[in-house]
Order: C-alpha cells, then structure tokens, then sequence
C-alpha cells in the first residue's frame, strides 16, 4: 500500500537533547546574577550544544510502497547541502534497505513530522543523528515482528537484509517489506523504547559517499523550487516597498492601479498595499499607479552605519572571562588592532517566492523556507486561521543561508489569494531581495593584547561590536535579558590555552535590517581573533604556525586543533618556498564543535587580490558522507571567499545601493581557488558541517597578504 502506517502512539527516545532554557530571565537572573546568568548562558553555546529533531513515532516519518521503496519524510529542507542524501543514509543503515530503493521527500505539515526549528545553524544531520536512526530501527523491528507472525516462526529467527526478512537456515522463506506490510491489517503496535543501534564496525552505507538522491531531478528540471511553483489559474502578486529603509505607509489609495491590464485586485490594508494580476510583469507594472504616502525613514549614509558600529570602550556584555586580563593587559610587550566586516547580502540565486491556495476550508502553501513550522505560525496568525487548517509543502530551495526565515512572500500571497478566491504567487525580484530584505551585519573589533619576553601571550581581550544577528528574530525583553546577541559573537571567544581572556559583545541597534546569514557571526569574529594571532606572532618573530600550536592546550579541543593546523600545514607545503610571486597564510577556528583549519596561498595580479589554492583540514567527527562534507567546505570556502574579496552592501540617501548583481559582484568560477579537502576527523558522532568551513578563510588570506607584501589588510572586502 501507498500510504503510511497509521501512527499508534507518540514516539518515546530514549534520550532527548536539549538546547538550553533561555527562560532564566527572572527569578533565575536575579538568583545568579545578571553577568554571571549571561556568562553561564555563553558558556553552554559555545560548547556548540544542538537540539535534536522532534522525534516522532517512525510510521509518521516512512512509508513502505508496494515495490519495496521507502519514501522517508524528511522535516529539514534541501537547500543544496546534500542533507536529504545523508539523512537517507541513516535510514537506510538501520533498516537494511538497498540505496537504490531510498526515497526521499519534503515532509509538509500534514504528512511527516513538522520541524519548528527550521533548517539552520549546521544542526540537522548533529541534531537527526540519534532519533532518525531509531525511528529507522524500530520499524525494522516492527517489520520483523510482523514478518514472524505472517511466517509462523519467531522473531528471533528473521534476519533482515536487502529490504528483505528471511528465516535463518531457511532461504526460501522469505519476505519482501513491501509484503510485509500489504499483508497487515490493523493498527501497528509501536515498541516504547528502540532496539540497540547497530555498531559502527558493522556500517556499510554510514561513511560512504552515496550518490545525491536530489540530483537527478535537479539536473532534468523536474525539482521544483518556489519560484517555479504553478497552480491552474493562478494569479501573480507584488507589494509596494518603501522607498527608504525605515520608511512606513501612512496612507494608500488604488489611484488607477486597478484600471491596468490584467490587475485582477488591489489590496491595502494597515501597512500594506499590493496588487494580484493576470502576470508578474502587469502585477509590478500596476504599483506604479498607486497612490501612496510614506513617512519617515532614514536618510542613511554608509559613514552613519560605520560610525554607529564602533566599539565603545568597556561597554557590553562578557560572554568570555578568565584569569585577570585588566591587570595583565599593560605588562610585557603591548599590541592592540582594529578590524571591520561590511554589511552583506545573502545573494542566494533564487528569489523569496510562494505559492498560496486560500479556500474557506484550508489553505494550502508552496514556499522556499527553511522553517515551515514558524512560517505556518505567521501565516495563521496573518490570515487569523488554525494552524491546523494551514497546509505548508516546502519546495527545493535555490539556496538559504538564513535568508529563507522570512515569512513575507508567503504572508503577501495568502493576503491576494484570500481577498481574490484564487491561488497567488508572489516571487520577489532580484531588486526586491538586495534593497528590501535583510543582511550580514557590520561589525567592528577591537583586539589588545600583552606578549611576554619568552613570546607567549600573556593577556588577550577581545571586543566586538555589532548589529542584530538572532536578536532580531526573538522578542526585545529577552534579547534584553541576554544583553549580547549570541548569533553575533558565534565564533569570538578565545580558544588558546591563555591565562587571560576576555571577550566582550556589544549590541548595537541599527536603522537596517539585519539578522541572519550563512555562519553567523563567525566569518568576521575568526577574522579579527585570527588576523590578531598572525600579528602577534610576528611580533613575536615566530613562525605562525608554530606560535599557534605553541598557544594549543592539552585537552581535547587542543589536541584537535592541532591535528587541523598540522595536517593542513602539512598538504599545503608550510615551511617550503611558495611559488613565484605568491605566499601562503594559515587559520583556524570552531564552531557547532567541528574544527578546522586553512592554509590559503595567494597572488597580486593588476592590483588585485588572487587565491590560488585553499588547504582544508576539518575535524567534524563520524562522517556520514565524505563527497557530501567535501562539497560543504567547498560550498562554504566559495561563499566566504566571495564576501572576503568582493561583497560589500552600502548605503546612500536611506537606500541600498546595489539592485542587481553588476553592482554586488560575486566570486566568478574563472577566480574560483583550488580547494583541498581533509577530512581528519574521529569518534562515532557527527557534528556540524554547513557552516563551521567559513571562519578561517578570510583570516587565512589577510595573513598570506601580509607575507606577500608587509601590508597588514583589517577591513573585508581586502582592497590594496
């Protein structure tokens, strides 16, 4: 049978991660201490700890066809990352199912478990690790007690493997999972507790590079993305947007925006108004003749966002103290450095867009998210309907890095189709998504430390400014209550084994929308802490490498770092001549546990910056997939090359700059670098890998800059 096992019960794990309670505002602050709550708060994160998936009963997550497929129901989306593939791989592990017979879909929030945490933060494979492979588990072994029952022989005596039950000894008495469970009647009995995992020595399809399971269809073009989504019937939709950040509407009128070829309705409400026409263009075209009034807004410079981005001594809140780093700060040899990132776009290829089918009974949406547990949320809210009666079907995403958090697309076609009776799409231009969407936040660092005679650093403090990372999607009293916007220093503490360290993080409220983006805050964070460790170590007279694996520790998170710094070092060639005209420069960092680190080697050709080749070492723990986590690094170091050569959004009059690509230029493949990957990892569980890859590469080529030519580069992009 085609449909999925009717669920018994709510699915039971035997463990439950968790991320921490921020709920400690309050009784709990006050009992500890407003710093020290926030210091214990940071503490946790740092550790990188990942909330699990919600585990659910498995028969809510599979499927067993007649023809022996299984079509898992996967709640996190595939944005490119090869995620579905891993996921799959687990899956199959557990319930000895040929690859080849593997299918996988997007969960919806009618059918499969629905994902309220969305797809973020390299958690997904961390976090589905353990309760994906136990749902996979328990139903081999509801297979294989039902199997006994058709068969008359104990359970004890089937073995599964190939997708199949056979009885031990007895070749000829087998059964098919697709036999199986055409043959049951009745609910299924689901155990209270999983069966014992399978050993990792036994693992054969854990580990291997297995063939994209999304590939195929995104080669033939029968992957549909959110843009692509069609609906018979169907009108297209577009929303006047201010026309300077921080603008609102206070007063909208049709004007003749409804007398236009194909305008089908005009809707306005309190802060909106948005026309539905027969096509894309018309509905755009039609904005034109409204008659709207705007108030406000900011006539924004770029030196306002810089000079509003500026640490203020002393100010913030400590998210990393140890030892006495006042008292230390002004002994020995002193040296102190400030560094700057940009604000930045997503540039992620396809736009927003959303399909929305509003009918009294149910609505039904299309849309690129990576959430679709929250944006079902806002939308029910938007449309004042149950969340129940909202039925969210995520597509294939042309790429998310964060940006894919917004609900608006979605919320502006379920207001057209509820006001028209008929499905609407709405897909943003590419102007539309650089002027009105919301980007990487500026930051800026200032680094001080003290370098005794022996060349050790004896102090180090960090502090950091920047805007709203997380903090902009969560509500203002407990971003008050948590003081330092813990997306924002992702990646600023200190790692070296120091005797004082400080890290401070100071939130600064800007009048541009910025929130989420690939990595967070660790591209501009590893590019201060590490940029600052190279010019400590030239001060010093030392070589980078050696004065970083000097600073290591001997815990584990030292003993891995160093196992990165050596094995890229070692692939890259450290300590021989670079070729003619280039040089080399090293970095490392952490982040959702996964270590790594870089050796970049770069040129100057015609006054511009030139990456040659990227040396890669990351320790991510058990590999899942090597050709997926091989595409992640490269993924990644593409993306952070591109902010740290090119990338920069600006502001002029109130405005962005940028409307299309010619004026935010990318990293091209003609100056794509050679990229390669080490996998060096250990242990029997995985950890993160969408994002960890981006901290060290801009550090890497400001460092291998300063070789070159004695120019020490604190500013992305890197411009000589």
């Amino acid at each position: 049978m085609s449909e999925p096992v009717a669920p018994k019960k709510t699915w039971r794990p035997t463990r439950r991660q968790f991320l921490l309670g921020l709920g400690m505002g309050g009784a709990g602050a006050l009992a500890l201490g407003l710093p020290a709550m926030r210091l214990g708060v940071a503490r946790v994160l740092d550790e990188g700890i990942a909330p699990s998936g919600d585990p659910v009963d498995p028969t809510v997550w599979f499927e067993i066809l007649p023809d022996d497929r299984v079509r898992l129901h996967v709640p996190k989306v595939e944005m490119g990352q090869g995620i579905h593939t891993a996921l799959a791989q687990l899956a199959a592990e557990e319930l000895e199912v040929p690859w080849e017979r593997m299918e996988v879909v997007h969960a919806n929030t009618a059918h499969g478990p629905v994902d309220e945490r969305g797809t973020s933060g390299s958690m997904t494979v961390v976090g589905l690790y353990q309760p994906l492979r136990e749902g996979a588990a328990t139903l081999r072994e509801m297979l294989r007690a039902e199997a006994a029952r058709q068969l008359g022989v104990p359970a004890a005596s089937l073995v599964a493997a190939g997708g199949t039950l056979s009885v031990r000894d007895q070749p000829g008495r087998t059964l098919r999972y697709g036999e199986v469970v055409a043959r049951h009647t009745g609910a299924w009995e689901v155990p209270e507790q999983p069966p014992a995992l399978k050993p990792a020595k036994d693992f054969q399809v854990i580990g291997q590079s297995m063939p994209r399971l999304d590939l195929e269809a995104k080669l033939t073009g029968q992957g549909v993305y959110g843009y692509d989504q069609r609906l018979p019937g169907m009108l297209y939709g577009a929303s006047a947007r201010p026309p300077r950040l921080g603008s609102t509407l206070r007063a909208a009128r049709e004007g003749k925006a409804r007398e236009q070829p194909g305008v089908v309705a005009v809707v306005i409400g309190k802060d909106f108004a948005s026309v539905a026409a027969e096509s894309r263009e018309q509905a755009h075209a039609a904005l034109a003749h409204l008659e709207l009034e705007w108030t406000g807004g900011e006539s924004l410079q770029q030196a306002d966002v810089d000079a509003l981005t500026t640490v203020k001594e002393g100010e913030g809140v400590i998210v990393q103290d140890e030892g006495d780093v006042p008292e230390h700060l002004g002994r020995g040899k002193q040296l102190s450095a400030e560094y700057r990132t940009p604000l930045a776009a997503h540039a992620h290829l396809e736009p927003q867009a959303a399909l929305v089918e509003v009918k009294p009974e149910r609505v039904r949406v299309w849309t690129s998210t990576q959430s679709p547990g929250s944006i079902r949320k806002q939308l029910a809210k938007a449309l004042e309907r149950e969340e129940e009666s909202i039925e969210l079907v995520p597509t294939h995403l042309g790429g998310g890095f964060g940006r894919r958090l917004d609900p608006k697309a979605a919320i502006e076609a379920a207001r057209l189709s509820q006001a028209t009776g008929r499905p609407v799409h709405v897909g943003w231009t590419r102007t539309e998504e650089f002027r009105h969407g919301f980007f990487r936040p500026p930051t800026h660092h200032v680094l001080r430390a003290s370098l005794e005679e022996s060349g050790r650093v004896l102090a180090f403090e960090h502090q950091q400014a920047s805007g709203d990372v997380l903090f902009s999607l969560v509500p203002e009293a407990l971003a008050t209550v948590l003081g330092a916007d813990l997306g924002s220093w992702r990646g600023a503490t200190i790692r070296y084994a120091l005797p004082h360290r400080r890290v401070r993080a100071q939130r600064v409220k800007l009048p541009v929308p910025t929130a989420t983006w690939r990595g967070l805050g660790l591209l501009a964070n590893t590019f201060a802490l590490e940029g600052f460790m190279d010019e400590l170590a030239h001060a010093a007279g030392e070589d980078p490498l050696a004065f970083r694996l000097k600073h290591l520790g001997e815990d584990e998170l030292g003993r891995r770092f160093r196992r990165v710094l050596e094995a890229a070092a070692k692939r890259a060639g450290w300590g021989t001549p670079a070729p003619e005209g280039r040089a080399r420069g090293i970095a490392c960092s952490v982040d959702m546990r996964t270590v790594v680190a870089q050796v970049a080697e770069v040129s100057v050709e015609e006054g511009r910056v030139r990456v040659h080749r990227v040396t890669c070492a990351v320790d991510c723990g058990l590999v899942i997939n090597p050709d997926g986590a091989t595409a992640q690094v490269e993924g990644s170091i593409m993306m952070a090359l591109s902010s740290t050569l090119s990338e920069r959004i600006t502001l002029k009059d109130g405005q962005v700059e940028a409307g299309n690509f010619h004026d935010y230029p990318l990293l091209t493949m003609r100056e794509a670098p050679d990229i390669d990957t080490l996998l060096v990892g250990e242990g029997d569980q995985p950890l993160g890998m969408g994002e960890p890859p981006m901290g060290p590469v801009a550090a890497a080529v400001a460092n291998a800059l300063f070789t070159l030519t004695g120019k020490r580069l604190r500013t992305l992009p890197l411009k000589l």
